[in-house]
């Protein structure tokens, strides 16, 4: 008998499969910046930067078991957020089992996100330098940001909201809505929202537009034919008449592509939110976390002066699924006064 469980001591241990430690050679040492852009979208500085202020969040006490490094775990991070694809394609470049990459995405995502800075609209004292800036692209004026939604894709959530993730497309989807300057730089951004939700009503459901309908600001936000036109957001005409009302409609337009253009560098930058790469393989509440992230990362490459990715710099505007039907209102006043007083 004893011999009988020794036998099958022996031969589990024969089957059992030996541990296997890959090759984790440091890629921010031996790669060049032009190499560590093209798999990471930032230069060397920019990394080592980011590392420096997550490293005490994601560090491991010990190094049992072998222990991911923290800057394995942020370069994993930075890898997915930069190319998207499959978690075990991306264990397979940095000698990392796929369960680990899980494991140290999420928990790297949350420790990012907490150390970056929040993104917030500007307060009033800053607007005379945004509107400048807004001017100068196509002298509209009192501009203080151009507002727009985009989808991101994700995977079919469970549970009974289903279907309320099917955007206008036809997939599932998380409608972000962004505000963002003349720089490309956003200013404020609402990552909560099923694909399936209207732009105007998830404004009139944000802090933003419910803080903007109680005490309008001392400027405008510019947003397309799926808004409401009201006191502080300027909407293109539907059916323009006259001249003055075409030009209106061409600086409107001019001036509002650049919350198309952010979210151009954006997906260009974080290809985990562009629908080539897929989509987003987790629940609603993380991909929530991953966008928010990558949404913080861009306003700091924008901080930082970084190039714009050479692809995708531009994406072309979405379709109206529907056009804003309401009645008239002291938006359209306003509207009809800066058409007669600017551009008549």
């Amino acid at each position: 008998m004893a011999s009988t469980v020794l036998f099958c001591k022996e031969y589990d241990r024969f089957l059992r499969r030996e541990r296997v430690f890959r090759d984790r050679t440091k890629q921010l040492d031996i790669l060049s910046d032009e190499e560590l852009y093209a798999r990471y979208r930032m230069p060397r500085l920019s990394l080592f930067q980011l590392l420096h202020k997550v490293r005490p969040l994601i560090e491991h006490p010990t190094k049992r078991s072998h222990a991911l490094t923290p800057e394995t775990q942020f370069l994993l991070t930075m890898r997915f957020l930069s190319k998207g694809g499959f978690l075990l394609e991306m264990g397979d470049l940095h000698g990392v089992h796929q369960s680990s990459v899980s494991r140290c995405l999420h928990r790297t995502v949350s420790a990012m996100s907490s150390m970056l800075d929040n993104i917030n609209f500007p307060d009033p004292a800053s607007f005379r330098h945004i509107m400048s800036d807004f001017h100068n692209i196509a002298e509209m004026p009192r501009v203080i940001g151009a507002i727009d939604g985009t989808l991101i894709p994700i995977k079919r959530p469970s549970g009974d909201d289903e279907s309320a993730y099917v955007c206008r497309k036809g997939f599932h989807a998380i409608n972000v809505q962004a505000v963002c300057d003349s720089n490309l730089r956003f200013s404020n951004v609402v990552a909560r929202w099923p694909g399936a939700s209207h732009d105007s009503m998830i404004l009139s459901n944000s802090l933003l537009g419910q803080s903007f309908e109680s005490s309008p600001p001392d400027g405008w936000l510019l947003g397309d034919s799926g808004y409401a036109c009201r006191p502080w957001l300027l909407t293109p005409i539907g059916n323009p008449q006259t001249r003055p009302e075409e030009r209106y409609n061409g600086a409107h337009m001019k001036t509002r592509n650049t919350i198309e253009r952010a979210f151009g560098v954006l997906k260009s930058r974080f290809r985990c939110l562009h629908k080539s790469s897929g989509c987003l393989q987790f629940t609603p509440t993380k991909c929530a976390q991953i966008i928010m992230l990558a949404f913080k990362l861009h306003n700091f490459c924008i901080d930082s002066r970084l190039d714009n990715p050479p692809a995708l710099e531009e994406e072309s505007a979405p379709e109206i699924d529907y056009v804003y039907q309401g009645p008239l209102n002291d938006g359209h006043r306003m509207r009809k006064e800066l058409i007669q007083n600017k551009f008549s």
